[in-house]
């Protein structure tokens, strides 16, 4: 209990390191075994008594029957005798196929429909961006996710293009030609046609390429240049609700949406707002429809991905909050040109698109007695205080839940929680996902402090303070967050630590990197304001931080730094991280800076000659373009080792990172700058060493 006041709990449930396939258990008809009182699954924590016949269930201790089909004898030490043949009994991961009772309206669900939806105003037919995803759209339609075990892809397509209006497109397998319809009542959406929208892309590929290689020519002429853009959600959702399945809109879009029509959005980027109180306004929606329409997507199992063309402010606060709603995923590109950043926005597009995602999901995490989750956080809607709703779920999205203690715990049993997901797989089969753990109790502080897991926390931290500047002042939350940073320290001090001078730091072994990584969210641009970082780009940031996990909120705050200039070319391996700081850094040396969304590789003026000539192809440091953002592909070992160096830091990351070429002493490393997170930022932000003093002092206030 003493340590609820000194450390939150919390869990983070997404990715697992090792992707193996998880076990399915099929009950047929009867379904899920479940606890008669609190509705827990079974799982290895259920007790079994009687011989078999009744078991208790550990999060709440009722005793229940076991059902005759599941009866099964006990051995010498009252384990099960099928015990390791039953994931759920044996395992902490395992799924169940869910039965009618589980599926909306009792109803068998369809697979799922992806609808792409694409802005055709001037600026986007004018700057080729149109025609780039219609080509691109061409190859990915073959792609789309399956079951291992289905020849091809069970869900369908649709296609609607907009600008103040809405276009649908009829792609019936049968016809010779697809079919335009216009909606012009934006205020009122109706789908105008159901046969021949959401079509199999394999039955209607002639129609569907015939589309994709029209709509480009289609629009070319238009001198259209303003756009709606809440009507586009709403149209693709009622297409979904009528069609009676789950799916993902691809939204492509890139203005403010000042055309008259419901979420019409003004220009209310106001840098005066900064550092005062009215600044949390800036990352609210500017108009509550948008909240309503969120509301509405989940309840029809309506995911939203946004992909973001901007250049210049399009209010990233409210258009994008129905994808965070609706555990979508926010992409933006400042300032795209076909043909110079293609290539990241393709690489997002297909992995988007085969990413394996389960629809219409709600999520319940049960404990056992004396704590009890109290918060979340996450792409998530929550309509009451247990549900965990998501239109979508996929394998870079992540839900931290806080646990607050309501009860004493006991060191013997242990504390437990089961995560449920209710959800529909991408073949339309209804299915619960259930994750289990157990976690030792100790009434000893020491033992907290020698488990604390400090990435987890830092990733608890970072999403509670980037809720809380939605409600209050920024600097109250950071200040919040120095004197947690400085109470936790505090703590293990007067209780854990051997006696010493006060005039001593000291840092439990768990969290030794704690206040390193606190300074880094505290120097984050979402929580300082600088004039020079564009509101929209703090609020995406804030988005994309609420649903990430634990591995991609350790390099976002905290970049790998890996030095280039001492490759071993023979050996496979990837060179150790350097800590973020300038003095790392060296005249002859070649360093490349990782956060997830982006790599700078960062060049000394006196770099090796031969690492210039095999990576950039050109004779000398003078001659390298920082316009580049890709490297030329080189048959040489130096190309070649830091291609496959990119490759692996890219791997398992959700965006794909923009490659930033900086030369040392040039413009361009101002930017790079602000990444080597140990040091004092030209903004004002503490240095790592400064921070731990002003720690310090907090923590000799607190014990006297």
């Amino acid at each position: 209990e003493a340590s609820g006041k000194c450390i939150p709990l919390a869990a983070v449930f997404g990715r697992g390191y090792k992707q193996t396939p998880l076990y399915v258990v099929n009950h047929g008809e009867t379904g899920p075994i479940r606890c008669n009182r609190c509705k827990a699954y079974m799982c290895p924590f259920m007790q079994f008594i009687e011989g078999g016949r009744r078991y208790q269930c550990g999060f709440c201790s009722c005793v229940n029957d076991v059902p005759p089909f599941f009866f099964q004898h006990l051995d010498h030490i009252g384990r099960r005798v099928d015990h390791y043949e039953r994931p759920e009994l044996s395992l902490g991961s395992y799924e169940y196929v869910a039965t009618l009772d589980y599926c909306r309206n009792n109803k068998p669900p369809k697979p799922p429909a992806y609808i792409f939806m694409i802005d055709v105003s001037y600026r986007n037919i004018n700057s080729g961006l149109v025609k780039l995803i219609c080509d691109e759209l061409k190859t990915l339609l073959d792609k789309l996710p399956r079951e291992e075990q289905e020849e091809s892809s069970a869900i369908r397509v649709g296609f609607v293009t907009y600008n103040k209006v809405l276009h649908f497109f009829n792609v019936k397998s049968s016809l010779a030609q697809p079919q335009m319809m216009v909606v012009s009542d934006v205020g009122e959406v109706f789908v105008p046609l159901l046969d021949g929208f959401l079509v199999n892309f394999q039955e209607s590929r002639s129609v569907v390429i015939n589309l994709l290689d029209q709509i480009p020519e289609m629009f070319a002429d238009t001198n259209e240049s303003e756009t709606i853009f809440a009507p586009v959600i709403q149209a693709g959702m009622e297409a979904l609700k009528a069609a009676e399945c789950a799916g993902k809109l691809f939204i492509f879009h890139s203005s403010l949406p000042t055309a008259e029509a419901p979420g019409k959005l003004r220009n209310r980027d106001d840098k005066k707002l900064l550092n005062t109180d009215k600044e949390k306004t800036l990352f609210q929606p500017q108009v509550n429809s948008y909240e309503a329409l969120a509301r509405d997507c989940v309840a029809n199992g309506c995911c939203v991905n946004l992909f973001l063309f901007p250049n210049q402010y399009v209010d990233v606060a409210s258009v994008g909050l129905v994808t965070m709603y609706t555990g979508g995923t926010l992409y933006k590109y400042n300032n795209f040109q076909v043909s110079l950043s293609d290539s990241n926005f393709l690489s997002d597009l297909r992995k988007d698109i085969e990413k394996t995602t389960g629809f219409d999901a709600i999520m319940r995490v049960r404990t056992s007695t004396g704590f009890r989750a109290t918060d979340f956080f996450g792409a998530i809607y929550m309509n009451n205080t247990t549900d965990v709703e998501m239109a979508a779920v996929d394998c870079d999205k992540a839900v931290t839940v806080e646990f607050k203690h309501d009860d004493k715990l006991n060191e013997d049993s242990g504390a437990l929680i089961q995560c449920a997901v209710l959800y529909t797989s991408i073949s339309g089969q209804r299915r619960l996902r259930i994750h289990n753990i157990g976690l030792n109790c100790s009434s000893q502080l020491a033992d907290v402090y020698k488990t604390c897991e400090t990435d987890a926390l830092i990733n608890f931290f970072a999403k509670s303070a980037f809720k809380a500047i939605l409600s209050q002042p920024l600097k109250i939350v950071r200040e919040i967050l120095v004197n947690q940073t400085a109470h936790m320290l505090a703590c293990y001090r007067k209780n854990c630590a051997s006696p010493s001078a006060v005039s001593q730091l000291i840092l439990p072994d768990a969290m030794k990197v704690l206040p390193v990584y606190m300074n880094c969210l505290l120097k984050s641009c979402v929580l300082v304001a600088r004039p020079e970082i564009p509101t929209d780009e703090r609020a995406y940031q804030r988005q994309l931080v609420t649903s990430m996990g634990v591995a991609d909120t350790q390099l976002f705050f905290y970049p790998q730094l890996l030095p280039l200039h001492s490759l071993d070319l023979k050996s496979d391996s990837v060179p150790a991280a350097v800590r973020c700081s300038e003095e790392r850094l060296s005249e002859g040396g070649a360093f490349l800076l990782a956060d997830g969304l982006r790599v700078f590789l960062w060049l000394g003026v006196s770099a090796p000659p031969e690492l210039i000539q095999g990576l950039f192809n050109v004779p000398s440091f003078a001659h390298i373009s920082t316009e580049a953002t890709s490297l030329p592909d080189l048959d040489n070992p130096f190309s070649k080792k830091l291609k496959s160096i990119l490759e692996h830091i890219q791997s398992q990351k959700p965006y794909t990172m923009k490659l930033i070429i900086v030369k040392q002493r040039e413009q361009s490393e101002m930017l790079f700058r602000q990444f080597l997170v140990e040091d004092k930022s030209i903004y004002g932000g503490a240095s790592y060493v400064d921070f731990l003093c002003c720690v310090h002092k907090e923590i000799c206030q607190l014990l006297s």
